[in-house]
């Protein structure tokens, strides 16, 4: 009897160790965590938004489509339009067809939306025309390329006087200057072997079209002239009656001739007589500027009718 006790307890002993033993070697498991949605890492500059297509993909005939690409990527409506407008978009595709290299440096909707309204009408086509092609430079340039350019890029708009364009990079930023706008490159919008395309946050203004005006300064007001004095009346009939007084009297003045002859005396010249209203005497004839009373006119009259 003590030996079937003894029995059992070394069972339950036995037992009770064994449960112990296993249960120290299998721990609760801890309560799984929730899975969190994968986040998607932020482009990098030099991860293209549009993928290019595969060498062989491609049909050597048909050139890149640039406003595909740009509507792909989204928010370049607006820069598609002026490319359609003015028709730059021609000229890229002949060169892209003629395998001619290009970068385009796009603006976005964003950038095009910080101009002051109105900008884009108050320019003429042709300022138009160069305001697209100043964003294509006629090279295909990398991201690691822009460092090895000289300044001023030379872009499809005229000449790099008028319209200077300077690239800079700062580590893996690329800085833009056009003497009136400063912006970077914020991604690639597609890049193959012959076209690159990239993103700009800001439209690029060519200094010939957008160059603020210079205020002259205002010249001090000029003295103000001095005005003639005018002839009282009666210094200018003064002078006018002296001068006519002075031109008169020649022709008034006669010289009286030393031996007045007898023909002068009975007869007088034509012209020599005039008419000279006198109160007491009537009309009195003048010979040779003499006045004669009208008795020794008679006589004179008489003595030539007796000789």
């Amino acid at each position: 009897m003590k030996n079937q006790a003894l029995i059992s307890s070394i069972l339950i002993i036995f037992f009770l160790h064994h449960s112990t033993k296993t249960s120290a070697q299998s721990p609760a498991q801890a309560p799984s965590k929730p899975t969190l949605p994968s986040q998607s890492p932020a482009q990098s500059p030099d991860q293209p938004l549009v993928q290019a297509p595969p060498g062989k993909a491609r049909r050597k005939s048909e050139p890149t489509n640039v406003t595909e690409i740009l509507e792909k990527a989204g928010g370049f409506s607006i820069f598609i339009r002026l490319l359609r407008n003015t028709q730059v978009i021609t000229q890229i595709e002949n060169d892209l067809n003629a395998t001619n290299p290009l970068t385009i440096l796009a603006p976005t909707n964003g950038g095009f939306s910080e101009l002051k309204a109105g900008t884009l009408n108050t320019l003429t086509n042709e300022q138009k025309v160069q305001l697209v092609e100043f964003h294509i430079l006629p090279t295909f340039i990398t991201l690691q390329n822009f460092q090895t350019l000289d300044n001023p890029v030379r872009t499809q708009a005229s000449n790099t006087k008028d319209y200077p364009l300077n690239i800079i990079t700062d580590n893996n930023s690329v800085n833009i200057s056009t003497g009136v706008v400063n912006t970077t490159i914020s991604g690639t919008v597609y890049a193959d072997n012959q076209l690159a395309l990239y993103r700009v946050d800001k439209v690029l203004l060519p200094l010939a079209i957008f160059a603020p005006k210079k205020i002259s300064p205002t010249p001090a007001p000029s003295p103000a002239p001095l005005k003639p004095k005018k002839d009282t009346p009666s210094s200018s009939s003064s002078s006018s009656s002296s001068s006519s007084s002075s031109s008169s009297s020649p022709s008034l003045t006669k010289p009286a001739s030393s031996k007045p002859s007898s023909t002068s005396a009975s007869t007088p010249a034509s012209g020599a007589v005039d008419d000279v209203l006198d109160e007491s005497d009537g009309v009195k004839p003048t010979v040779n500027g003499m006045v004669m009373s009208f008795g020794v006119v008679v006589a004179i009259g008489a003595a030539s009718l007796l000789g």
